[in-house]
């Protein structure tokens, strides 16, 4: 695990390297559950498609936050158990997108067939494949979930840190939870309430995506509140920020960068904070053009660049890309604010920066 060892030494920390480690942790993991099913002749094809789906691409940001919260507090020692544990969180995410694609009904992730497509196209014979596809992606999402469990829990922690650890994880897991069902309840159709989709982004993407990342490598090394409490004034910004990003890539980004189709999150009605301002600037005109093509499956390209030039024409699109730059700079404030290791606030900077200046 060179790329972990060079990270817990006192050089910068080397994010290639983290990425790498965790890949190959995942890798032999799964490789594991591939042998298992293979020796006690069960269907390999669920180990198969969730390696096909892990590493058909993904940023791996949690992970690589773990290991960056872990260095902020100190964290000395042999680097293998917090990568073992924050490979659990990228086997978590996997839960977490698998489900999230079937109750969106989304054919394309990371520039791939979806879980529940892939799992369908394996049983093309079969009167009902796509069912059965959507059915088995709802057990494949059930055991990387499992998973995720084992790994956090066959990472090699002291008793005292699986018990700080799973304090995190368990905030994290209902954190995002709420945020999907507040999501579920928020789709369908554009509003007003700038309130409720920025309080979507905090639990569905900034405490799930950063925060609870950054605590848990942080309590693995015995971090105390005031470094916790450091910890989320940075992240609370930067994960909004996320979100909001990936709200103004969903209907803008080039759907050949950004892996997934451009027409989704228009199709399903994302009560996005980008359509909320854009229906609280609209005239009345646009206003009911917006309530009558957002949310409508039958939408076509057409009718998503009419969409698309309301949300222009209002300021709605400039005004996102201004809450992004705002929250950036929060961020940036408290990295110059706190007394994180050099190598940390630069790596914890080089973050803020991809999470927010990105295009996938």
């Amino acid at each position: 695990m060179a790329g972990t060892d060079k990270v817990l030494g006192t050089g910068p920390l080397h994010l290639a390297g983290i990425r790498a480690d965790v890949d190959t942790h995942l890798a032999a993991f799964l490789d594991g559950k591939a042998r298992a099913a293979a020796e006690h002749r069960l269907p390999g094809e669920l180990v198969e498609v969730l390696s096909e789906f892990l590493f058909a691409g993904g940023k791996r940001i949690r992970p690589l936050l773990c290991v960056i919260g872990w260095h902020a507090a100190g964290g000395e020692g042999q680097a293998g158990p917090v990568v073992s544990a924050a490979a659990s969180l990228e086997m978590f995410h996997a839960f977490a997108l698998i489900h999230d694609d079937v109750m969106d009904e989304s054919a394309i992730r990371r520039g791939q067939p979806t879980a529940h497509r892939a799992l369908a196209a394996r049983h093309t014979g079969r009167a009902d494949a796509s069912r059965l596809g959507a059915s088995a992606a709802i057990l494949l999402g059930d055991l990387a979930l499992a998973w995720s469990d084992e790994l956090l829990h066959t990472a090699g922690l002291t008793p005292h840190q699986l018990t700080d650890a799973l304090t995190v994880i368990d905030t994290m897991r209902t954190d995002l939870v709420h945020g999907q069902y507040l999501d579920l309840l928020a789709t369908g159709g554009p509003t007003t309430d700038t309130g409720r989709a920025l309080t979507i982004a905090r639990y569905k993407t900034a405490k799930y995506t950063v925060e609870c990342p950054l605590h848990l490598g942080a309590v693995l090394a015995g971090a105390g509140t005031a470094l916790r409490a450091a910890l989320s004034a940075f992240a609370l910004p930067v994960g909004e920020a996320f979100q909001l990003r990936d709200d103004l890539l969903g209907t803008f980004g080039d759907p050949t960068v950004t892996g997934k189709p451009g027409l989704d999150d228009l199709r399903a009605g994302k009560d996005t904070t980008l359509v909320v301002l854009a229906m609280q600037r609209a005239d009345p005109a646009q206003r009911r053009t917006l309530r009558a093509l957002i949310g409508n499956r039958a939408l076509d390209e057409d009718d998503a660049d009419h969409v698309r030039r309301i949300l222009e024409a209002t300021g709605a699109r400039a005004a996102v890309e201004r809450l992004v730059r705002d929250r950036q700079d929060q961020a940036c404030d408290v990295l110059r604010r706190a007394s994180f290791p050099p190598a940390v606030t630069a790596a914890l900077l080089e973050i803020a920066f991809a999470a927010t200046v990105r295009t996938a």
